[in-house]
C-alpha cells in the first residue's frame, strides 16, 4: 500500500515548526488588527475539554487584546509585576528549609530575580498587542491544557505570518487576582488565564536546535 500526502504543505509546515522561536525584543511597528484576528481564529480553533467544559451556556474560550499604552495596559503592568514579586518572595521564604525545592526551581527563581530587578514583567507594555486567553473553569480542572493547545496554535500563526510571539505564563496565576479580572472583565476565579505578547520581531532568530529523532526515540 502506498501512502501519499501533500509534500507541499508538509514542506511548508515543518518551515513553521522549525522556525518558530520565543521573540521578547519587538519593534515600535503595529501589526494590522486583521493579522490579531487571524492569529486569534487559530486559538479559536485549538483542542479543548469537552467532557470538562460541560453545557455552559456562554462559550468556555475568549480573548482580551490589550494594546501598549492603552490605559488598560498602564493598569496591568503594575499587577502583574506584584505577582512576580510575591511569587518571588513565597518561594524565597519556601526554599530556605527545602533543599530539594531549591534545585528544583533554580531556573525559575532566577528568573524571577531577574523580573525584579528589570523592574518590569517582559512582554507585558513591550509588545504592540498583550493577548490573554481565558478558558472557563470545569471539572475536571484542565483549562491549562487546553490554553497550552491555543498558545501553540497562535504561535504557529504567528510565526506563519512573520511575527515575534512571547509566552507571558504568569498571566496564568492572576486568576485569582479581582483587580486584573474587572480590568478585563471577567469574575475572579472563574475562568484560567494564559497569555502572550505578539509585534514585529526586532531579531532574526536561529531556528531552535534540538537532537536527532533516533536519540529520544524508544520502540516497543
Amino acid at each position: 500500500m502506498v501512502i501519499t500526502y501533500n509534500e507541499h504543505k508538509n514542506k511548508i509546515f515543518d518551515k513553521i515548526i522549525f522556525s518558530r522561536r520565543t521573540h521578547r525584543r519587538f519593534k515600535t511597528g503595529i501589526p494590522p488588527a486583521q493579522m490579531i484576528k487571524e492569529i486569534i481564529k487559530s486559538g479559536l480553533h485549538a483542542p479543548f475539554a469537552g467532557a470538562a467544559v460541560g453545557n455552559t451556556k456562554e462559550y468556555f474560550r475568549r480573548f482580551i487584546v490589550v494594546q501598549k499604552e492603552s490605559q488598560a495596559m498602564s493598569s496591568l503592568i503594575p499587577l502583574l509585576f506584584n505577582e512576580a514579586l510575591k511569587s518571588f518572595a513565597e518561594l524565597e521564604t519556601a526554599m530556605e528549609h527545602n533543599e530539594k525545592l531549591r534545585t528544583q526551581t533554580t531556573g525559575f527563581v532566577n528568573r524571577l530575580a531577574m523580573i525584579k530587578k528589570m523592574g518590569m514583567v517582559p512582554g507585558i507594555g513591550t509588545a504592540p498587542y498583550f493577548i490573554i486567553t481565558a478558558e472557563k473553569m470545569g471539572f475536571p480542572p484542565v483549562e491549562q491544557q487546553s490554553l497550552a493547545h491555543c498558545m501553540e496554535n497562535m504561535w504557529l500563526k504567528a510565526t506563519a505570518l512573520s511575527l515575534g510571539f512571547q509566552l507571558v505564563s504568569l498571566t496564568s496565576q492572576m486568576s485569582d487576582n479581582a483587580d486584573f479580572c474587572r480590568i478585563i472583565g471577567f469574575k475572579s476565579g472563574e475562568w484560567a488565564f494564559m497569555g502572550c505578547a505578539i509585534g514585529y520581531p526586532a531579531d532574526e532568530l536561529s531556528p531552535s536546535i534540538r537532537p536527532q529523532v533516533d536519540e529520544v526515540t524508544t520502540w516497543i
